[in-house]
């Protein structure tokens, strides 16, 4: 029989809706008023004093009875940046070009301040050269847990395969919606344990330390281009980004329902510097910067974002990055003046930011907020159970059949 309109334009908005679900499990709260564009996003104030729970021990990760536990005394962190002033790697998801990345320190930087001591250089990427310092590029291709997910893998020359050692991202690789790639330093990890230099983490990936220190600062080249060959529905479709996490979160279990086997819901930190939240027709082309902690919020599911947005460009490439100065000021912006150089100066860097003008600046509270019981995180499109979406859908496409 021919479906009555109203009950097709149902199913549409249900299937609408779970797609929604399965491209990202949350979404970041809107301020009152709508977010403004810019070249500058900064948030002033970043860091506090608090704790997260590190896991302990990993039992029968392959195995139905698959468990971890974490550490009844948690992790203290304190000071600029915290807790993002440890070990941190860097994420990256389609469709997305990268075209080169660098990690730089300071010993004082701090923004505005002419000053300040210059930014030196201790990670680079440089596609077209195949130039790579201090670089690794894994994935999320390792054997799958029942309770951890997908383990971290070497990433072979195309991003999207396993490889048995480490090898550099080939020139204008693409990644599709969905498809993640990981950058860590070089540095190999101590054996896994409980207080040891990594941590406890999985005894069959490919372990490196991220890029630690207060102050540092990430620089990007790279494209978010339209996604035109994977179909709507895909996981994440069409809304690429860039971001941080606590290194402790991947080597463990980066998309684990299980709380306890990674440090992300206790507070561990991520911060998301360029990312589609949305691939609404509004919002497909605005790049948003959230933070995941509990720094004045107890919804870190939602974290806090900053009341504006950086336009995308899908036609071409974008620099720019994100810097944590000594202060706790944390800045993203997207320039062409940004360079690669091995030393940055003070004043360099600070033209950079202030010559684009157009910034929206967000204040942070310092108190910490109660942590929160319930567990998410950025969705990878691999452990979202949609049984209940399509359960809701069915239930009222037969309730509005039965009633026709």
């Amino acid at each position: 029989m021919q479906i009555p309109t109203f009950i097709a334009s149902f199913i549409s908005v249900a299937l609408l809706s779970t797609q929604v679900t399965a491209s990202k499990v949350s979404y970041v709260k809107r301020a009152s008023s709508s977010p403004q564009q810019a070249e500058v996003l900064e948030f002033s104030n970043f860091g506090f004093s608090g704790t997260f729970n590190m896991v302990s021990q990993l039992d029968n990760i392959y195995s139905d009875t698959c468990s971890c536990q974490v550490n009844p005394a948690p992790v203290d962190f304190s000071g600029p940046n915290a807790p993002l002033n440890g070990d941190v790697s860097v994420h990256f998801r389609g469709p997305l070009v990268l075209n080169k990345f660098a990690f730089y320190v300071s010993d004082n930087f701090v923004h505005g301040d002419a000053q300040s001591s210059n930014w030196t250089r201790l990670s680079y990427y440089d596609a077209e050269s195949q130039t790579s310092q201090n670089v690794t590029f894994l994935n999320n291709a390792g054997q799958n847990s029942t309770c951890l997910g997908l383990g971290l893998s070497y990433a072979d020359s195309d991003g999207v395969n396993a490889s048995s050692s480490s090898e550099i991202l080939a020139a204008n690789t693409k990644l599709l919606s969905n498809q993640e790639i990981s950058i860590f330093s070089n540095v190999s990890c101590g054996p896994s344990g409980y207080g040891n230099d990594c941590g406890v983490y999985r005894s069959d990936i490919p372990a490196y330390h991220g890029f630690f220190g207060t102050t540092k600062m990430f620089i990007f080249d790279f494209e978010m281009p339209d996604e035109s060959e994977l179909p709507g529905w895909t996981a994440n479709y069409n809304m690429p980004a860039i971001w941080l996490l606590n290194a402790n979160i991947p080597r463990t279990a980066q998309y684990s329902d299980n709380v306890n086997c990674s440090c992300w819901r206790s507070g561990c930190g991520e911060f998301d510097i360029f990312e589609v939240k949305n691939n609404t027709q509004s919002e497909v082309n605005q790049l948003f910067t959230t933070i995941h902690d509990y720094q004045g919020t107890d919804d870190i599911e939602t974290g806090l974002q900053i009341n504006g947005y950086i336009p995308r460009d899908t036609q071409g490439s974008m620099v720019g990055g994100v810097s944590f100065d000594s202060n706790g000021n944390a800045i993203v912006w997207v320039s062409n003046s940004t360079t690669f150089d091995e030393v940055i100066s003070a004043s360099d860097f600070n033209s950079w930011i202030s010559s684009d003008g157009n910034a929206v600046v967000d204040s942070l509270s310092s108190v910490p907020a109660a942590s929160s019981a319930s567990s998410s995180k950025k969705s990878s499109g691999s452990n979202v159970n949609n049984d209940s979406i399509y359960t809701r859908v069915f239930i009222g496409l037969f309730s509005m059949l039965f009633w026709f």
